[in-house]
């Protein structure tokens, strides 16, 4: 019997090499459903003729091969999930629309391969709840937490010390700090190790991605920020590391390729073969080192909105989202996007969030502000 699979933001990176694993292991799995925010329209149409799934959702309306359920809509991810029987919904999804559908996806009690990290980040308490009452089972598809993931594997968790996230230190690790004022977003955008999106990119530059994924892994692995730590580990072989009150150290190694982090969130408890390339240790010089907040500061803002663990990353998060994008857009310097969000955290820390509703409504009030906050600050750059 095949298992069902539906990608969600199957023309993203995450999704579109999702779908290679799958089509490598054809006889394993089936792909039900996909859904696309139509940002790559001719790829999607691409993707339903040669997968032929049963449900397809988009955000536009669109003319798709006979025989395919269309469900259109700002919400179709969410009533794609709702209405589909899949065994596994993989969630690709970039940002916030991948928020709802995760939610929805959890409360179905079936396995949720999780690609996306505002859902952990800005509804983290929720969604664990609900995957806790629902009895669904989160993979993570991120390749540290996946990391962290298999580490644990058979351990007892009460002889945990703590986890430590690697970090690339992306492409200023060694750039002076004052130089970083005139970083430019072609700068930005050259990763040393990995081929991302502009967003997740910038926010390896800045460590933002490392410090959401702080906050991912406290609710993964439900553990308080003390136990999660980080390196910089600028070759990216090491994907993550746990350390034992024996003082032992398991890691995880690996090409970086995120078909290998996929392929076991589909495949888990098996391990399926991928066409990554397989890694070869020989002569290899593998080095670690304590991040530096001076040049990362978000990264230290990360750990400072777990203090509030409901209210203060859903602001993080949105901040950043605005900030990156105005980088990108040259309205502000590389440092200002620290800027944008510390004067976000600060000026709605008292807000309170009692629901997922509450949370996305948050969401948009710290969009708002964060734009205001970049025109303010526009000017300084």
């Amino acid at each position: 019997m095949t298992v069902k699979v539906c990608v969600l933001g199957s023309t993203g990176s995450v999704g579109r090499q999702a779908l290679e694993v799958i089509e490598a292991n054809g006889d394993l799995f089936e792909v039900v459903g996909l859904s696309s925010t139509g940002r790559n329209r001719e790829l999607f149409y691409e993707q339903v003729e040669r997968f032929s799934p049963r449900v397809v959702a988009t955000v536009e309306k669109c003319d798709l091969p006979d025989g395919v359920e269309v469900i259109t809509g700002e919400d179709s991810s969410v009533r794609l999930v709702e209405e589909l029987d899949a065994d596994i919904f993989l969630v690709a999804l970039s940002g916030t629309a991948g928020i709802l559908p995760t939610y929805a996806a959890v409360k179905k009690g079936v396995r949720v391969a999780l690609a996306n990290k505002e859902s952990l980040v800005s509804a983290g308490y929720f969604i664990i709840e609900a995957s806790r009452v629902h009895g669904s089972e989160i993979i993570p598809v991120d390749s540290e937490h996946s990391a962290i993931f298999q580490c644990l594997l058979g351990q007892d968790r009460g002889s945990l010390k703590r986890i430590i996230l690697t970090a690339s230190g992306g492409p200023f690790l060694n750039r002076p700090l004052e130089e970083l004022d005139q970083v430019t977003p072609e700068e930005a955008l050259a990763h040393p190790c990995w081929d991302m999106g502009p967003k997740i990119t910038v926010d390896s530059a800045t460590m933002m991605n490392k410090g959401l994924e702080v906050i991912e892994a406290r609710w993964l692995f439900d553990l308080p920020p003390e136990k999660i730590a980080v390196l910089v580990h600028p070759q990216a072989i090491v994907h993550s590391m746990v350390e034992f009150v024996d003082n032992s150290l398991i890691a995880q190694l690996a090409c970086p390729d995120m078909r290998i982090p996929i392929s076991f969130a589909l495949g888990f408890p098996a391990r399926l073969p991928n066409p990554s390339i397989p890694l070869n240790l020989a002569g290899m010089n593998l080095t670690f080192e304590e991040p530096d907040y001076r040049r990362f500061p978000l990264l230290k803002l990360a750990y400072e909105a777990l203090k509030s663990d409901r209210v203060l990353p859903v602001i993080l998060n949105a901040a950043d989202e605005v900030a990156v994008e105005a980088f990108l857009a040259g309205k502000i310097g590389f440092t200002g996007i620290r800027r944008v969000v510390e004067e976000c955290m600060d000026r709605l820390s008292g807000s309170v969030v009692r629901s997922i509703e509450d949370a996305m409504e948050l969401h948009k009030r710290s969009l708002e502000l964060a734009g205001e906050v970049v025109e303010k600050i526009a000017g300084d750059f």
